[in-house]
């Protein structure tokens, strides 16, 4: 057998896989992932735009945190050391200020917040300002830090700690957290002024991030809705073309119903094609039950003076002349019946049922085998909707050429890419290339053949893959390399 059957195709690659058959799928493929992509970039340019704006936000904002950072620090530094805790004392109990103060012998450690690219720069930008306000200043330390982590002194008093009064003022800690910047700086040796206060805008970490959830969530649901839209429309575009495309297959299958005529919905374009699809199909089908009748009217009619002329032929005296009469007379019955044999065995009136190969083929070569031939078999389990008595005078046309002319037939049956492919292999001497497109012609017989079955008329093949191409399958012809003619029915499974 063939190393590699010729109804083999090469599989698919990745694109071919990735991108879908159907004219449903593929516009619903282009226009989901047209949407997405003007969805990603129209994100893309609208999260610039909006960090870009933050940018600026938290630049003017930080500069406007760090001039009244600024002021304060040189206040307190103006004041004698023993006024600053009772100055202190009486702002905490007045509500305070801007800014949340106290004072200390040291640093004190401060759990900084998750760094950020705007975080980040907001502190730059306060470090910038005070440098500038305070050119003679020791360098500040600054943080931005969570509350609920905050400590304030250098005995590790927490903001929570503190009285309510002291900071609800000045400071977000409940019920929404927001960070706050810390702003430590040395006044003398020893004393270090520690001062706490929000940004303006106190959630600007969250307030500018294109990524926020919330945000998130609205742009997936805005798009899924205009994606279920799209595939709507796309369903109720394609639905009628599907149907239409389903009629011309039953149709072109000789399964159309005429009691189901194809539904006239849709668009204007459709419809006008279903209505010129309806008039071609009852233009055809009336074509071909004229061309049947006619053919019939006319192979039938046929015979009754070749049996007149053939009964005439006895009565001429001259015997090589009567010879010559009878055989061309024989010729032309012969041609007469192969025409009927033709349209009888290529337009089998039957229903579409569920043939299984095996019981099929056993019938066919257990008929050859008791003829005297010799044909190989291995039973395969699989089965096809085909019309029975119709799709076995194909493959039994195939066998008795195979037989005729090669004496000894091999038949397989394999399945692949939903497809159930039925292999016919005689051990002839094979068809010249060239002539292996002229044998599906009829009454076409290569030298070969008459000298093998002189009775045949080269109507076989023809009848064969009329019947296979109206089940919807193909029927092709090689040369085996081993020697001999390859036929391959491939049908849908």
């Amino acid at each position: 057998m063939c190393s590699r059957p010729m109804w083999w195709s090469p599989m698919p690659s990745f694109r071919q896989r990735l991108w879908p058959a159907s004219l449903l799928g593929r516009l619903s493929l282009v226009m989901v992932a047209g949407l997405l992509l003007t969805q990603l970039v129209a994100s893309y340019i609208w999260a610039s735009q909006l960090r870009a704006k933050a940018q600026v936000e938290v630049q003017s904002a930080s500069q406007y945190v760090a001039h009244g950072a600024s002021g304060a620090i040189r206040f307190f530094r103006s004041l004698p050391a023993n006024y600053r805790q009772l100055l202190i004392q009486q702002l905490r109990e007045m509500g305070g200020t801007r800014f949340f103060v106290n004072f200390n012998h040291a640093y004190v450690p401060v759990h900084s917040i998750e760094a950020t690219p705007l975080a980040d720069s907001a502190l730059q930008s306060v470090a910038a300002t005070l440098k500038s306000d305070l050119p003679h200043s020791p360098p500040s330390h600054l943080a931005f830090a969570w509350p609920d982590q905050l400590v304030v002194s250098e005995d590790g008093v927490r903001l929570n700690d503190l009285p309510d009064a002291w900071v609800q003022h000045i400071l977000l800690l409940k019920p929404d957290p927001a960070p706050i910047l810390v702003i430590q700086t040395e006044i003398e040796p020893g004393n270090w002024l520690y001062m706490a206060a929000l940004m303006p805008n106190p959630y600007f970490l969250s307030s500018n991030d294109p990524l926020a959830w919330d945000r998130l969530a609205l742009q997936g649901l805005s798009l899924a809705v205009v994606l279920l839209l799209c595939l709507l429309v796309v369903r109720w575009i394609t639905r009628p073309l599907a149907a239409l495309s389903e009629a011309a297959a039953a149709f072109g299958q000789g399964q159309d119903d005429k009691t189901l005529p194809l539904p006239e919905t849709g668009s204007r374009e459709f419809i006008n094609t279903a209505r010129a699809f309806s008039a071609m199909r009852e233009r055809i089908q009336r074509y071909i039950e004229d061309r049947e009748r006619l053919f019939i009217s006319i192979s039938h009619d046929l015979r009754t003076p070749i049996t007149r002329l053939k009964l005439r032929s006895e009565l001429l005296d001259d015997e090589a002349l009567r010879n010559e009469f009878e055989e061309d007379l024989d010729e032309l019955d012969m041609m007469v019946k192969g025409a009927l044999q033709c349209v009888k065995d290529s337009d089998i009136h039957e229903n579409p049922a569920e043939v299984k190969l095996d019981a099929m083929l056993g019938r066919l070569v257990r008929s050859a085998r008791l003829a005297g031939h010799e044909v190989a078999y291995q039973d395969t389990g699989l089965s096809v909707r085909a019309k029975p008595l119709a799709l076995k005078r194909a493959i039994g046309n195939l066998l008795d050429n195979a037989l005729y002319y090669g004496k000894r037939a091999e038949i397989s049956v394999t399945s692949a890419d939903g497809m159930v492919a039925i292999a016919v292999r005689d051990h002839g001497p094979g068809v010249p290339e060239d002539a292996l497109a002229s044998l599906f012609d009829p009454y076409v017989r290569l030298a070969h053949g008459r000298e093998q079955n002189d009775g045949g008329m080269g109507l076989g093949l023809g009848i064969a893959r009329s019947v296979i191409e109206a089940h919807g399958g193909q029927l092709q012809l090689s040369n085996h390399p081993q020697g001999g003619l390859y036929a391959v029915i491939r049908l849908p499974a």
